[in-house]
């Protein structure tokens, strides 16, 4: 068993996703799958790396034709513990960064929500993203999750008081960028960083959005709030999300990108 199915194996992602603070997440991500959807007739939609299928379950049960490919079986289990056989999905395991199983320009989106999470080379995650763009309709909509290396810096380094540990271990670059490797479970970088990966594909960006912004740096502030007052915080998230000047403080973005 590898570091990532250890950890997903007994992580709770929905629990992240459901609470207050990664509803913001959720919910900023959602908004931008139906901008992508918007004027499509009948969508084929795939999601790679779906996990548990909280957002592949709940599109296929709004009725979208869905397939989830997922990498960790215990994953897989859960998400198809979710169906109850109505649902337009197909679920299978797969890795993303070989989706031979599926045709090429099938669909009208891609989803790679998760697997960028856990690619800790460039030509990894340069194979991530051709398949992702082979198997997409020309013209349609490649959506990119990545996690972000300076609320790592601020929050973990120094927050918590890692400084010596991390520089010990050679997990930090003299300009700041965290160094990952399957061990820590996470990769982490920064937009030009994706801008790079960007440029190795047909696509064209749309938009990369900051998916939960300032939200986990105010966490315990974000799950106290009230009804009204996390209505209002996310309004106000959605007024900044897509501000480039703040996009690499974000702990999560969406890199929205169309196929060419």
């Amino acid at each position: 068993m590898d570091y990532m199915e250890a950890y997903y194996n007994s992580y709770d992602e929905d629990g992240r996703l459901l609470s207050r603070h990664g509803q913001v997440e959720y919910l900023t991500t959602m908004k931008y799958i139906r901008e992508s959807l918007a004027g499509v007739v009948e969508p084929n939609i795939l999601e790679v790396g779906a996990g548990t299928g909280r957002y592949s379950v709940t599109l296929a049960k709004q009725g979208y034709r869905m397939t989830a490919v997922e990498l960790i079986q215990h994953n897989l289990e859960l998400l198809k513990a979710k169906l109850d056989g109505s649902e337009p999905l197909t679920a299978m395991q797969g890795n993303a960064m070989d989706l031979s199983a599926l045709p090429d320009d099938a669909y009208d989106l891609t989803m790679l929500l998760g697997p960028m999470y856990h690619l800790y080379t460039r030509e990894d995650k340069c194979k991530a993203l051709a398949e992702a763009v082979r198997v997409t309709k020309p013209g349609g909509y490649i959506l990119v999750a990545y996690c972000m290396n300076e609320p790592t810096v601020i929050q973990y380094v120094f927050g918590l008081n890692k400084l010596h540990e991390v520089m010990e271990l050679k997990m930090i670059t003299p300009d700041w960028h965290c160094v990952s490797e399957p061990k820590d479970l996470f990769e982490l970088v920064r937009t030009e960083d994706i801008a790079s990966l960007d440029a190795e594909v047909p696509v064209e960006r749309i938009k990369l959005v900051a998916t939960d912004g300032a939200t986990n740096y105010k966490r315990d502030d974000i799950d106290a709030m009230d009804d009204e007052t996390f209505a209002k915080w996310m309004e106000y998230h959605f007024a900044i999300c897509e501000r480039q000047d703040l996009i690499g403080a974000s702990h999560h973005t969406l890199d929205i990108l169309r196929k060419i």
